[in-house]
Formats: C-alpha cells, sequence, structure tokens
C-alpha cells in the first residue's frame, strides 16, 4: 500500500480538517494518507467514517509515537 504523509501539527485547528480531507481525496484507491498531529485524532476519524464512502474504518490506525505526536493512518478503499 502506498502511503502519503501530512504533518498537520503547525496547521491552524480550524483549517487541519479541510486540508486533510482534500489530501485523503487526491489519493488512488489502496492508497493510505498518514497524518502526523499533536493529538489523537478521534473527531476526524469519526467524521471520515460518516462523511467519506471511500474511507476504509476498518483498516485506519492510529499510533501515539510522543506526548504530542500521533500518527493516524487512512486507507482510501
Amino acid at each position: 500500500m502506498v502511503e502519503r504523509q501530512l504533518d498537520v501539527r503547525e496547521v491552524p485547528p480550524p483549517r487541519r480538517h479541510s486540508k486533510i480531507f482534500d489530501a485523503f481525496e487526491a489519493l488512488e484507491s489502496g492508497e493510505a494518507l498518514a497524518i502526523i498531529n499533536d493529538h489523537e485524532p478521534t473527531p476526524l476519524y469519526h467524521q471520515m467514517a460518516a462523511e467519506v464512502e471511500s474511507f476504509d474504518a476498518e483498516g485506519y490506525s492510529v499510533d501515539c509515537v510522543g506526548p504530542e505526536e500521533f500518527i493516524a493512518t487512512l486507507p482510501k478503499e
């Protein structure tokens, strides 16, 4: 699976989700977007699961790398 990364830690919080959605939309089927964030992105997961048909919620994963570094993998069907 091809994985692309997007570090949103420096993006202002009100603009993060739209930036993530745009990057996810640009993916091909079978690719994944790895989001590097300063908190666990649970609200993003719920929004993606509810609004994005091509989001593979079962393949979603999140790893805590440090106190303010989480990497969430958002796969696209």
